[in-house]
């Protein structure tokens, strides 16, 4: 019985010095466990050489003594305990608050707002279509031959032998002139599309997998060069200021016939340098034909050029990559639209 007066006497004395309530936890595990130096004696009945009764009776009252004890002594450090917390999180109400950090549209989405206003303050319709095209629109629709580098399987993301992520934004021509063939959409036409355009390519400075593309044509009676040259000058005014001209170098591509690169010069960018901006020229004759439309009577021009073009020429903007990387460093310098320069 000594001994379970012993291991009472010292279970209560450390309790009572505990100071923490982490403490109490380890030495209600010392004493009341199920190894615990007390109710581990409860094992200790059947082997003991005396009475068991009154063994057992000591056992169990000095675990509840020590339960008690520990009970009251966690309740007084429990006030002390949170009252320390409270001081330590305790805020400062009078402190002024952290500044809101107010989102604001991607420097790119900005470019294709002000693309939008521009063409659809020309009278052209804003259509889009989707990034995973199939074969016969990204390249069939569009007169390209069979041996066309650009349907090589370097230059191209496909997803099987009839389905690929859109080359270009030029896709969404065959899609209309379906409708135009099926009688649901009806001459004469002028559609522009802005969206995303993937490539096999290498990043660096200059060259991106992932891009975005503004493509723009118009069919209609008479259509003409000096048409197209007249639209693109509007354009590009609106884009880059009024004392930009716009010039036409013949250039081949397999979806307009004639072909050109268009470029632009301004006093106010590279000090009047020429800057080629994209392709442009009248839609060949082959895909509107096959198509159904009278080129006798109809004809139609197609421009397109890169959207991240128009903000790394009014910024400065000298890394292609700087867009996609979500630096908010580089991206908290936009707060608007693109700059007329």
């Amino acid at each position: 019985m000594q001994e379970i007066a012993t291991l009472l006497d010292q279970a209560l004395g450390e309790v009572q010095a505990a100071s923490s309530t982490a403490e109490l936890k380890d030495l209600k595990i010392k004493f009341l466990g199920n190894n615990g130096l007390i109710s581990g004696k409860l094992r200790e009945i059947g082997s003991y050489q005396g009475d068991k009764k009154a063994f057992g009776a000591a056992v169990n009252a000095a675990k509840m003594s020590v339960e008690s004890a520990l009970d009251s002594r966690e309740e007084g450090l429990k006030g002390g305990e949170q009252a320390a917390q409270f001081e330590r999180e305790r805020i400062d109400v009078t402190m002024p608050a952290r500044p809101i950090r107010v989102g604001r549209e991607h420097i790119l989405q900005q470019t294709t707002n002000k693309i939008k206003r521009v063409l659809g303050g020309l009278g052209f319709e804003y259509l889009e279509s989707p990034e995973l095209e199939h074969f016969k629109y990204n390249f069939d629709a569009l007169n390209y031959p069979p041996d066309h580098p650009a349907m090589d399987d370097q230059d191209t993301f496909y997803i099987d032998d009839d389905s690929l992520l859109r080359t270009q934004g030029t896709d969404l021509q065959g899609r209309v002139f379906e409708q135009v063939r099926d009688g649901t959409r009806t001459l004469p036409l002028r559609v522009f599309t802005v969206g995303r355009t993937l490539r096999n390519e290498a990043v660096d400075r200059t060259h991106s997998h992932t891009f975005h593309q503004v493509d723009c044509f118009m069919v209609d009676e008479k259509v003409s060069m000096a048409n197209l040259k007249g639209t693109l000058g509007i354009f590009a005014r609106q884009m880059f200021g009024k004392d930009v001209t716009v010039r036409f170098r013949p250039d081949f591509f397999p979806f307009v016939e004639p072909g050109v690169d268009y470029a632009i010069s301004t006093p106010k960018l590279f000090n009047g340098r020429w800057v080629e901006l994209g392709g442009a020229g009248l839609i060949h004759t082959n895909i509107l034909e096959n198509y159904g439309i009278d080129t006798e009577k109809y004809s139609g021009f197609a421009f397109g050029l890169g959207v991240e073009r128009i903000p790394m020429m009014s910024y400065g903007v000298d890394d292609l990559r700087h867009f996609l990387e979500n630096d908010l460093r580089f991206l908290d310098q936009f707060k608007g639209e693109p700059i007329e320069l």
